[in-house]
């Protein structure tokens, strides 16, 4: 039999040889059930006994240097790891489940940055991302639910932008999800007192030319954004909204006037990651299926708002639907009728929309 430690890196090689994003060990009664999330799918993996599963969560909130004797607070903790050669960052997360505390560790690879120009299904889309970077200053906001992608294209901009141009790029994020050379990365961190405002006040002082903000989460955080970018800044950051207009009525509810907006609001875009038809497996792609890699098996859908079209979604003129706007729906039944996106992605992202 195995022991604890070796049972846990060997639980954490299998999950970065088969390419998931999480791992999820969840106690059961008699025995515990071990997860893989790929290609947003979870899979059960292995089936351990209670005993073990308690065993393995206090090894790896000892290694994340959690406390272990805490089981009734939620906790959060970082491990950095390699495997193969390759680093690898896992953040965890533990909840005090009944009848057992519960773990999940969310793996963040360093070898999964995309290219910029790889990142969305449709080349088109990829362009225009890029010409957003010639920008001197401005806002630009990707939207989209948790998991959607939006860091991971926040980073293979900052990553498009070291090969284009030389600028100083300060990152503030919470968490630092991957390690960029090109990026002074800031890690939010409240117990010092690095909030995302007062950390947003410190990056203004240190002669920026891009500044990445993980989140625009409330009011003051809002509000130096738009400062920034009024300075002379180019500003890039994400929001949870469910679609491009979204972000421009969040900001209006953060008190952003409506010229304030209209002068730096570059762009807005908003994100899905979908399921791909896979060639191989004619309708349902079994998730294990290793014909084709795991990255392949999803792609990005953008929405994307620019120029007039902020103007007019800003003043409620009613020639918002104009012509070259494609929205989400729109696209992904572009990508449906192609050929390259499953049917029920549409039921899955698009509620309403009429």
């Amino acid at each position: 039999m195995l022991s604890i430690e070796a049972l846990a890196n060997r639980i954490i090689c299998e999950a970065v040889e088969q390419n998931a994003t999480d791992i999820h060990i969840t106690p059961k009664q008699k025995e515990s059930v071990l997860q893989f999330r790929i290609a947003n799918h979870l899979i059960n993996h292995l089936v351990i006994s209670a005993n073990e599963c308690d065993k393995l969560i206090s090894h790896f909130k000892f290694t994340a240097s959690m406390d272990i004797g805490e089981r009734r607070k939620p906790q959060n903790g970082s491990i950095s790891t390699t495997v193969k050669g390759q680093y690898i960052g896992l953040r965890l997360s533990t909840l005090p489940s009944h009848p057992h505390e519960s773990l999940v560790i969310r793996i963040l690879s360093d070898q999964n940055m995309l290219p910029i120009y790889h990142i969305s299904l449709f080349p088109n889309i990829s362009r225009k991302l890029i010409s957003l970077l010639k920008h001197a200053h401005g806002l630009i906001i990707l939207t989209g639910p948790t998991g959607s992608g939006k860091t991971t294209t926040l980073y293979s901009l900052l990553n498009e932008n070291a090969h284009l141009y030389q600028r100083n790029v300060i990152s503030l994020e919470d968490p630092i999800e991957k390690t960029q050379e090109n990026v002074l990365q800031i890690q939010v961190n409240e117990k010092a007192g690095i909030t995302y405002s007062t950390g947003l006040k410190a990056i203004l002082r240190h002669d920026p030319d891009i500044i990445m903000v993980g989140e625009i989460r409330d009011k003051e955080t809002a509000h130096i954004a738009i400062r920034a970018s009024l300075t002379g800044h180019l500003v890039l950051s994400t929001m949870h909204t469910r679609d491009a207009k979204g972000a421009i009525h969040r900001l209006l509810e953060f008190g952003i006037k409506e010229t304030e907006i209209e002068q730096t609001l570059i762009a807005i875009t908003a994100q899905r990651l979908v399921e791909m038809v896979c060639p191989f497996c004619d309708k349902d792609c079994s998730p294990n299926c290793y014909r084709l890699d795991n990255r392949l098996k999803r792609s990005t859908v953008f929405e994307m708002i620019t120029g007039r079209m902020i103007s007019d979604i800003l003043y409620n003129r009613t020639e918002t639907k104009r012509a070259n706007y494609k929205s989400l729906g729109d696209i992904i039944c572009k990508g449906i009728a192609l050929g390259y996106i499953k049917k029920g992605e549409y039921e899955r992202w698009i509620y309403d929309e009429k």
